[in-house]
């Protein structure tokens, strides 16, 4: 059974690695001047008080969850 840890560890140890990498390199990535002016444009009353209180990265963050969560049920499948 020790054999088996041993031998099981690191493959899996580098396999939830390069998950993680997947799951980091979107955070890593810097808002664009773009990206910026609209969140400027279309930003609610509350993501404006999460930058004056956390920063433009959570703020950025909540306004793409809202844009995503927007996109996902305004269209509805049509049947």
């Amino acid at each position: 059974m020790v054999a088996l840890s041993v031998i099981l560890f690191p493959p899996l140890l580098i396999a939830f690695l390069l998950v993680m990498e997947r799951v980091e390199e979107p955070l890593r990535r810097p808002a664009g001047p773009r990206e910026v002016s609209e969140f400027l444009d279309t930003a609610t009353p509350g993501e404006v008080d999460t930058l004056a209180t956390s920063g433009i990265r959570r703020a950025l963050n909540r306004w793409r969850r809202r844009r995503r969560n927007r996109g996902a049920t305004a269209n509805p499948p049509m049947v």
